[in-house]
């Protein structure tokens, strides 16, 4: 709704915050800016809904629109709030030691939190514009540490949406996953061997909290010709020195784990 003075009046009610949301969630995939109808097909909604929901964002600054062609993208209010949760959960403190793992192993090392059905890479060398900051958790390393220790409030394997195959490798089937998470908390690791993707070996580890819950995951990435058998057991001894760095630089004291326990 317009009103007499030209602003935007959003609709009233929770209805009308979580379709805004949802319009917001529309540019996870860092694809190209939208317009209004690419964000109506999406969201199964009406286009001048869709206009006017956008509309609203853009006067709050959570989008910005191109003069040119009228597309939206995410706007500046986005980029301060990330930046204000990137430094509140001290995440800007996890760079120096990602990248003395990155080093060390001459791999890709990531860190990730979950948000639904994803992990989000948060920090490392993974985040940059071309690439996409979510992973799905069934193929992924760096999902199933999150899966095997979920915390409060985050479902298991069943909670999922239906398990997409990204290679012949991936687990599609929620037992053969199950299956796979117990056998990740029992090694106190997990392994993504070309799940998510041809030719990328990815090993995963756990930053624990005191609770036995999973605040995030932490992964090195190379090639198999990189991460070979002969040396994971290598590899996931770097990942697990890192994590326990992170634990410190990451969580309050009452949060970390003693001193000497394991994952698994």
């Amino acid at each position: 709704m317009t009103t007499e003075a030209g602003t935007v009046r959003p609709p009233a009610g929770a209805q009308a915050v979580r379709r805004a949301l949802d319009v917001l969630h529309c540019f996870h995939d860092n694809g190209p800016d939208l317009s209004a109808s690419d964000l109506a097909r999406r969201l199964g909604l009406s286009t001048s809904t869709a206009h006017r929901l956008a509309r609203t964002l853009v006067s709050a600054g959570f989008l910005e629109q191109d003069a040119r062609t009228a597309r939206y993208r995410l706007g500046p209010a986005m980029t301060e709030l990330g930046r204000l949760s990137y430094h509140q959960r001290g995440l800007h403190l996890a760079a120096p030691e990602l990248s003395d793992l990155a080093e060390r192993t001459g791999a890709t090392a990531d860190l990730a939190l979950r948000s639904g059905p994803h992990a989000v890479i948060v920090a490392g060398g993974s985040v940059t514009p071309k690439v996409g900051l979510r992973r799905p958790l069934h193929s992924t390393a760096l999902g199933k540490v999150l899966l095997a220790w979920p915390r409060a409030g985050e479902g298991g394997p069943r909670s999922l949406p239906p398990l997409y195959a990204f290679t012949e490798r991936t687990i599609v089937e929620p037992p053969a996953l199950a299956a796979e998470l117990a056998r990740v908390r029992e090694a106190g690791y997990a392994l993504n061997d070309g799940e998510s993707a041809h030719g990328v070996r990815t090993v995963a580890v756990p930053i624990l909290e005191r609770t036995g819950h999973a605040r995030f995951a932490l992964a090195v990435r190379a090639t198999p010709e990189l991460i070979t058998d002969a040396r994971l057991d290598w590899y996931v001894a770097q990942a697990r020195a890192c994590a326990r760095a992170l634990e410190v630089l990451l969580l309050t004291p009452g949060e970390r784990r003693d001193p000497g326990e394991r994952a698994g």
